[in-house]
């Protein structure tokens, strides 16, 4: 098989998997509180989030019935990211709310939905986004916790974009602080204030 036959299966095979997962998320009995009327969970992820030794949460949420998109065929509905924190009394409380860091089902091109999932981490966790039709891109934000300032700060935003006629030759672009921002907490964070440019074809 050619490699650019190869290549699409792949990309057609992700895209499948992709809507299985968000169709197929379970969500723990103690997170579904935080399930909020009128939505569903399209991510939750588990891990030390605070450094604390106690299991904490990663949830995101879309509405179940989306606003008609605008004339740019963009959705207003946001897709909440909320940290939820084990405390002493072991039991989770939202530490932290993002409104607009998820991009919305039908930010990605063709593509379709850009969301690719969180990675989580001890202390650390990133928020994945790919899409694109023959131009290719991804955008990653990183965010690591600050025992200092008790709370989540942005440490790195990483872009690349590629052909899927020449998938070898990415062009990458990563940003990180002191030198592109400053401290920038997980509420406030917005990717639109921080991206040099759009991706081709988003």
């Amino acid at each position: 098989m050619k490699p650019k036959i190869i290549l699409l299966v792949t990309l057609c095979l992700m895209t499948i998997a992709v809507k299985a997962q968000w169709e197929t998320v379970k969500v723990p009995a103690e997170v579904k509180p935080f399930v909020e009327k009128g939505t569903r969970a399209i991510a939750v992820e588990p891990a030390d989030l605070n450094g604390d030794g106690l299991k904490d949460f990663i949830l995101v949420l879309e509405s179940k019935t989306p606003t008609k998109p605008d004339e740019y065929d963009v959705e207003e509905d946001p897709r909440p990211l909320l940290i939820l924190i084990r405390g002493s009394d072991k039991k989770l409380t939202v530490a932290k709310r993002n409104e607009n860091m998820i991009m919305c089902s039908k930010c990605g091109g063709v593509w379709g939905d850009p969301f690719a999932g969180v990675t989580v981490g001890k202390n650390t966790f990133t928020v994945n986004h790919y899409g694109g039709s023959n131009w290719r891109w991804t955008a990653d934000y990183k965010f690591n916790y600050s025992r200092i300032d008790k709370t989540w700060q942005l440490v790195r935003i990483e872009e690349t974009s590629f052909h899927t006629f020449e998938p070898k030759k990415v062009e990458r672009k990563i940003k990180t602080p002191p030198k592109d921002f400053g401290k920038v907490d997980i509420a406030d964070f917005n990717p639109s204030d921080y991206d040099s440019e759009e991706n081709p074809q988003k």
